[in-house]
């Protein structure tokens, strides 16, 4: 489960001191920097009042300051940019009696989607019972990522964040699967961020099955590939080859494939799965294993 931090300070302290306290850095591998923010986050979620005034001023002055790129939306407020790797939010966690929540449904606030995170951060329970989760760990470095693949999940607990508790969630080790607050609740968190971590997978899982779901954290890079590829060019379709056999991310490798195969007929598509078999992703091939068992589905005769 995510490393629970003791703090029993109670001196409370605003944003501004906060991101002083912060300055321009936040490593959770670094254990002098972690305690660093660590503090600074606790000060913060002892000022009870911080985020209440600074949502009625907001609201008194309609949102206009910032623009559009005030980062507030319906469940995540944004409270700083990026400074040197790392930024403050505030999530607001309803419960099912919220109208939000009834219109919504769970799945708009990641309730009841076991999954990990491909960043670390800290977060600290700020008001109210805070979300259940069930939490667990696994080796991410053993999961290829294909979907249906066994991820060795090991449970650990059930608790809340409840108001006060501060923890830091590890990327690529701690897992939950995060169950509605008994009321309304919000968290503070400290976001370290890692220009490389889009490439760094971020999976679903099944607690059932105790298997990968699929991939969460697609980029425009993928998508860009495959618009290439549909609107046709040789530089596309170079790129996307050579991307197939020797890009570093299996996402790339995968994406390249389905750009290609989306410009053939049943027979192409499946000598180019076929060729993705053995394209030497271990991910890829499975995929690819999925993808010309339902090509053989599709094209077998309806049984009489």
């Amino acid at each position: 489960m995510p490393r629970l931090i003791e703090n029993d300070d109670t001196t409370a302290h605003g944003l501004e001191a906060c991101l002083d306290q912060l300055g321009c850095g936040f490593d959770p591998g670094d254990e002098d920097s972690l305690a660093n923010a660590a503090s600074a986050l606790k000060k913060l979620a002892n000022d009870r009042d911080f985020l209440g005034d600074l949502l009625i001023a907001q609201l008194q002055n309609r949102h206009r300051e910032g623009g559009s790129d005030s980062g507030y939306g319906p469940q995540s407020i944004v409270l700083s940019p990026n400074r040197g790797g790392h930024f403050l939010r505030a999530n607001i966690w309803p419960s099912e009696d919220e109208a939000c929540f009834r219109a919504s449904g769970a799945k708009t606030f990641v309730y009841g989607i076991p999954h990990d995170h491909n960043f670390s951060f800290l977060t600290a329970g700020y008001f109210g019972p805070g979300y259940l989760s069930d939490y667990y760990e696994y080796d991410y470095e053993a999961v290829a990522g294909y979907r249906g693949e066994n991820a060795g999940l090991r449970f650990v607990e059930r608790s809340a964040l409840e108001t006060g508790k501060l923890m830091l969630y590890r990327a690529h080790l701690d897992v939950h699967a995060q169950l509605p607050p008994e009321s309304l609740s919000v968290s503070l968190n400290v976001m370290h961020i890692d220009p490389a971590q889009g490439w760094y997978d971020q999976y679903g899982f099944d607690l059932d099955s105790n298997a990968v779901t699929g991939i969460l954290n697609p980029t425009s890079t993928e998508c860009f590939l495959r618009c290439a590829v549909g609107l046709g060019g040789e530089d596309a379709l170079d790129f996307a080859e050579w991307a197939g056999h020797a890009h570093p991310s299996d996402r790339m490798r995968l994406a390249s494939y389905e750009a290609r195969a989306g410009l053939l007929g049943l027979a192409g598509r499946d000598a180019l799965w076929r060729e993705a078999e053995n394209a030497g992703s271990v991910m890829v091939a499975k995929e690819a294993a999925r993808r010309r068992a339902a090509l053989e589905e599709a094209t077998r005769e309806p049984a009489m």
